[in-house]
């Protein structure tokens, strides 16, 4: 496991229950498990690294963004399955023939399945209607595919196959999470302070978003997406797929070609996920 070694094991353990649980888990299951762990120390860690707990917070400007462009092998806008941040990337493995939504979480969505899966139980924890929940389980799925405009990207990969709710909660919950909204429960998140910048200001084209959803009947859908959404990783807690399979049955659209293969027009959006190694 990359990255192991720089980490400390006695903590990792324990919040996975000890040292015979993690020996029982899968290889996947291990990674999404350190994935997990390093995103909360990064999230949790930020000003105990940088004054401790007590001192001011202290956060990159944009500027200080802008100057590490240089300094990585890959940007931060390349989809998941295209790029590794540690090593070489891995070969997958092959899609079933009629690919449903079920396999892609299985085989592509590795890097942000847990998250998506926090955010979809913590959802049903809020008591919250089955269109949000779906919404949670899927809006951060197209990291896979790209990161940049991501609720865009997502809610065009849904279209098809989800309700008009749905895919209006997955598109603007990109725009949403840039501003609080302390009555529904939103706080801005420290962590983007530190992804973009504590200076950081939307771009024109969020801040008009922002005031069409904000003014529009379904504002809440979004919103609700951004409230459930998990900015720091819980640990010791790994919600299973299965249970959303239900929610999943009732409200997508599984066509019966296989994602990828049904003609529609996102049909060359899943095939990039399900093949990307193709050159061309």
């Amino acid at each position: 496991m990359s990255g192991f070694s720089e980490i400390d094991r006695r903590t990792f353990f324990a919040g996975l229950g000890g040292a015979a649980v993690l020996a029982a888990m899968s290889s996947e299951a291990k990674a999404d498990a350190l994935e997990d762990f390093l995103m909360q120390q990064l999230n949790e860690g930020v000003a105990a690294s940088q004054g401790g707990s007590g001192a001011k917070k202290k956060f990159p400007t944009m500027a200080d963004v802008e100057a590490q462009i240089e300094t990585r092998p890959t940007r931060r806008g390349v989809g998941n399955l295209f790029v590794s941040n540690s090593g070489n990337v891995k070969k997958l493995p092959p899609m079933p023939a009629k690919p449903t939504l079920i396999d892609f979480f299985n085989l592509r969505f590795a890097q942000t399945s847990n998250h998506v899966l926090q955010s979809a139980n913590r959802a049903v924890q809020n008591h919250m209607t089955e269109e949000i929940v779906l919404a949670c389980l899927l809006h951060d799925t197209v990291h896979a595919l790209i990161k940049v405009d991501h609720g865009w990207w997502g809610a065009q990969l849904y279209e098809p196959y989800v309700s008009e709710k749905v895919s209006f909660a997955i598109r603007h919950h990109q725009t949403l999470r840039f501003y609080e909204d302390t009555a529904a429960g939103y706080i801005y998140p420290d962590l983007y302070r530190n992804m973009f910048g504590e200076d950081y200001k939307p771009e024109p084209y969020i801040e008009a978003n922002y005031k069409f959803v904000r003014n529009h009947k379904w504002y809440m859908e979004p919103r609700l997406v951004t409230v459930n959404d998990l900015y720091a990783f819980e640990p010791g807690v790994n919600p299973k797929l299965e249970q959303f399979v239900d929610i999943i049955g009732r409200n997508f659209k599984q066509p019966k070609e296989g994602l990828g293969f049904d003609n529609s027009p996102v049909a060359h959006m899943w095939r990039s996920m399900a093949m990307p190694d193709h050159p061309l």
